[in-house]
């Protein structure tokens, strides 16, 4: 256990971790198989337990990945549509992609804010946002406040379990994933259920 701990730490400490951070952020944008989050909420843990990587660096890395690959999303939803293909036509898909079009229409700023947190949320309001033509730069101007609060909001909680089990770094890191994702489930529920107007 020793030694996995000390080969986390190690990949930790390379300057590679933030283009990987990055890289990963951008694709997390539209591909929800790429775990942005979890590896956000890992490297802060381990920041907060081990020194490394540098949380000052971490923050605005993640935070411009989440942005730019935010309006990547946007400009694929204005130039492809958002029911081209058939994997878009699938109920759950055409769903969201359904009350994005309608919750963009009624409370932009609310929806844009809150689906960075929810993988197939964010997917669906960015590729209908440039689908419907929305404004862009107002989208961006969202876009910008969503993605520094995304960032900061998963180093927090990263940062916090790594503080707490400084001397267990892999505990913090298997902690803070549970509870990150915990938490992203809950915002899903909860999103899903004020769009149907079950709570006020």
């Amino acid at each position: 256990m020793e030694q996995l701990a000390d080969a986390v730490l190690g990949l930790a400490e390379s300057a590679w971790v933030y283009p990987v951070v990055f890289a990963l952020t951008v694709a997390d944008a539209f591909l929800v198989i790429v775990p942005s989050e979890t590896v956000v909420v890992s490297l802060a843990a381990l920041s907060a337990s081990g020194g490394h990587p540098n949380l000052a660096l971490l923050i605005p890395v993640a935070a411009v990945a989440a942005i730019i690959g935010d309006s990547l999303t946007y400009f694929l939803g204005r130039a492809i549509g958002v029911d081209r293909f058939g994997w878009m036509r699938r109920p759950r898909i055409a769903a969201a992609i359904g009350w994005a079009t309608t919750a963009l229409d009624r409370r932009a700023a609310v929806v844009l804010l809150t689906a960075r947190f929810v993988p197939f949320g964010r997917i669906a309001v960015n590729l209908t946002a440039g689908a419907t033509g929305f404004n862009y730069a107002r989208f961006l101007v969202l876009t910008i406040i969503a993605g520094c609060a995304w960032a900061l909001y998963n180093v927090a909680i990263g940062a916090m379990f790594g503080t707490w089990f400084s001397e267990n770094p892999l505990l913090a890191v298997a902690l803070s994933i549970v509870v990150a994702i915990g938490l992203g489930i809950l915002a899903d529920v909860v999103s899903s259920r004020i769009s149907r107007g079950r709570i006020s």
